[in-house]
């Protein structure tokens, strides 16, 4: 016969989300601040779900035209040439760097995307109380959060590559618009991940209905 077992919130425990320390607030409905680094406690992030959806559809919106819109101006003597994500990785692997232009693709294409998807995955499964797979789930959304930081890489190759190309009035690279988007995609699907609280996976497993959910 197996014992319950009880979750933080439910044992009257916080965690902080600065430092980790686990500590018993002196009222559960106020739980204060961290006593160690004075960071507020909350029992669960006020409603994560609506605003890691609101911020996961604003992302999936930009994806869109951060694949379709050029993300490098080229200008020369003979004329100007405009290159997309795709584009650029296709031009990369017919050209014999195929490892660059899989790094590129993965980065810029793959990875963004499969966050897109991770996330709406971990909150309709949220929504809907399922139990199954909450371990792999957790480390999902900490994969996620993880490989988050390294989106920016097409980012980072069109800022060098605007600012070591500028050989005027023979030939100079601008960035275009869809740098923008996709640098909005990033930080939309950034804030999207942090606003999630993945403490809410687990709550449907053990009964327990989250406060400010």
């Amino acid at each position: 016969m197996s014992a319950a077992v009880l979750s933080a919130a439910q044992a009257g425990l916080a965690s902080c989300e600065t430092c980790g320390l686990l500590s018993r607030p002196a009222q559960p409905a106020q739980p204060g601040y961290c006593p160690r680094c004075g960071a507020e406690l909350l029992w669960r992030r006020h409603n994560s779900i609506q605003y890691a959806w609101a911020f996961l559809i604003a992302a999936a919106i930009c994806y869109i035209p951060a694949n379709l819109l050029p993300v490098l101006h080229t200008n020369t003597v003979v004329g100007s040439d405009s290159d997309t994500i795709m584009s650029g990785v296709i031009f990369l692997y017919t050209s014999g760097s195929w490892p660059l232009a899989l790094v590129v693709l993965i980065a810029s294409v793959m990875i963004p995307l499969g966050k897109l998807i991770a996330l709406a995955y971990l909150l309709i499964t949220v929504q809907r109380g399922s139990v199954t797979s909450n371990p792999d789930r957790a480390r999902l959304y900490r994969m996620v959060e993880i490989i988050g930081r390294w989106s920016m890489l097409d980012v980072f190759v069109d800022t060098f590559t605007v600012a070591l190309v500028q050989l005027q009035p023979l030939m100079s690279v601008e960035p275009g618009f869809g740098v923008v988007f996709f640098m909005a995609v990033v930080v939309l699907t950034v804030i999207a991940v942090q606003s999630f609280d993945p403490r809410l996976i687990w709550d449907a497993g053990r009964q327990w209905e989250p406060r400010h959910a």
